[in-house]
């Protein structure tokens, strides 16, 4: 007897239009009270290329032992001051172009295009932010070399990724100021081996905490978790290192300093009508205790400039008031 099966048939797989878009898996909400204000993001406007500050810088040898037996003059002091120095960076979203005739064949509309713009970009604003803030950070910690601690500096057969140990050999870098550093910035996979290192100690009630809730003991202070690229490096071929920073308060500032602006137009010049979307919008960033170099660094910088220790000088004496320690693992 003659039976149609599916094998006889042209089956079509049915298509959905969900109207979802992809948008970045990286974390990126990091921001304010996440990183108990170590990271500050923050609307002021800002006029021109670099925000800066003037200070006072502490005076060296203030109080010193007074010779009672002694009427020669006293050698002064004297003040004086230096600056704190932001950059502006300028950046753009898009152009993103697309036919309109292309959105109705899906059974949509410009609104439908506008809608996904929006979703992407607010995400990709925020992934910006992030990642040259951590280049920053990164940068001008790593060209303080009294702030910064090599996990290659253990004993020879000591493991170089990142232990408890490691945090706290980190952290004595800051000396007696080591309570100002309040929230630790971390990729995932450093993350993951404080909780790997955890569970092997067997140290009973943390290794069983760290296995519930799936937290590591960070000597109290919150872990910031982005897998940015720029806290890790390839150092040869193989080699990678990455980079954990240790933040004080208020470490890094980005100002959201001009107002951003997203425009649409329509191209009737072509075959087809199509939809531009761009978006222009700026932001100032600051590290504290340090300065951009003008003239190193100069205006509206690279991201690659950003990621650069030299374009980053110290403008506070005191290494604990600058924005934290850097730890190097792999």
């Amino acid at each position: 007897m003659a039976v149609s099966l599916a094998s006889d048939f042209k089956i079509y797989n049915e298509l959905f239009f969900t109207g979802q878009t992809e948008v970045i898996q990286q974390v990126v909400q990091v921001w304010n009270a996440a990183s108990r204000n170590s990271m500050l993001l923050r609307p002021r406007m800002l006029n021109g290329d670099y925000e800066q500050r003037s200070f006072f810088k502490e005076i060296a040898s203030l109080v010193s032992r007074r010779d009672t037996t002694s009427i020669a003059a006293a050698t002064a002091l004297k003040i004086t001051q230096d600056e704190f120095v932001g950059v502006k960076l300028s950046r753009k979203i898009g152009p993103v172009r697309s036919a309109l005739d292309a959105f109705k064949k899906i059974g949509a509309d410009s609104a439908t295009f506008s809608l996904n713009f929006g979703r992407q970009s607010a995400m990709a604003v925020l992934q910006d932010y992030v990642d040259t803030a951590v280049a920053a950070l990164v940068a001008s910690v790593r060209g303080q070399a009294a702030l910064v601690y090599d996990a290659a500096d253990l004993p020879e057969g000591s493991t170089k990724t990142m232990t408890h140990t490691v945090l706290a050999n980190g952290l004595a870098n800051f000396g007696d100021a080591s309570s100002s550093v309040i929230a630790w910035l971390m990729h995932s996979k450093v993350f993951f081996d404080l909780v790997k290192q955890a569970i092997a100690d067997k140290i009973d009630g943390i290794a069983t905490a760290t296995i519930v809730q799936g937290i590591p003991a960070t000597f109290n202070r919150p872990v910031i978790i982005t897998d940015s690229a720029n806290l890790k490096e390839t150092s040869g071929s193989t080699e990678v290192q990455y980079f954990t920073m240790g933040l004080v308060e208020e470490a890094v500032v980005v100002d959201q300093s001009e107002e951003e602006q997203i425009e649409s137009d329509l191209d009737l010049t072509t075959e087809n009508i199509e939809m531009i979307i761009k978006g222009d919008y700026a932001y100032n960033l600051s590290l504290k205790g340090m300065k951009w170099d003008t003239t190193n660094g100069g205006t509206n910088p690279t991201s690659a400039a950003v990621g650069t220790p030299t374009n980053w000088d110290a403008a506070a004496t005191d290494k604990r008031s600058m924005p934290g320690i850097l730890i190097i693992s792999e």
